[in-house]
């Protein structure tokens, strides 16, 4: 058990660089990231979350492609890049953003499901759920990742339960 975790100001989409899913053709291990032809541009950090993104499982060879669609009423969060808005992928879990396809990395836990979308995630949530002391980053504005964790994750009565959820998430791995 750790004795200390430092809040980096770490937001849920800068850990969605790649994300593990179920392959929904063979129900294998597959993944989702940007699409190897997305060139970086000028649209700020956000960039990533907006490219165009694969999905590709090694153990059958299926892929599918995802694109942002336009904005249209009733959409949450916009990203406005010079044309017409678009839509923002949900960043909620336990489905990932892009294809809604269940995440590999998910597990019951205390009546709930603990997710993750890849190993650094996991990293992170292990960090702060075994660490004794907790610490803020001084300058999150809206909220960085663990600071919009559930309660019962950061329960200090749950962390025994939440931390075997973990390691059973890393066996998966």
């Amino acid at each position: 058990m750790s004795e200390r975790f430092r809040d980096t100001g770490e937001r849920l989409w800068m850990l969605a660089r790649e994300i593990l899913v179920v392959c929904p053709r063979c129900g294998g291990r597959a993944v989702v990231v940007v699409h190897p032809d997305h060139r970086d541009c000028d649209h700020g950090p956000h960039d990533k979350v907006m490219a165009p993104h694969r999905l590709s499982c090694p153990g059958c060879g299926h892929t599918d492609a995802w694109t942002p669609r336009r904005a249209r009423k009733g959409d949450g969060d916009l990203f406005f890049a010079g044309g017409p808005p678009l839509a923002v992928p949900r960043m909620t879990g336990p489905e990932d953003p892009f294809f809604g396809l269940p995440l590999w990395l998910r597990h019951r836990c205390r009546g709930r499901i603990l997710w993750a979308y890849n190993a650094a995630h996991l990293d992170l949530l292990e960090g702060y759920v075994s660490a004794r002391l907790r610490e803020r980053h001084p300058y999150t504005g809206s909220g960085s990742l663990v600071e919009h964790l559930p309660a019962w994750i950061k329960a200090a009565g749950n962390r025994d339960e939440v931390l075997a959820a973990i390691r059973a998430l890393r066996t998966r791995l």
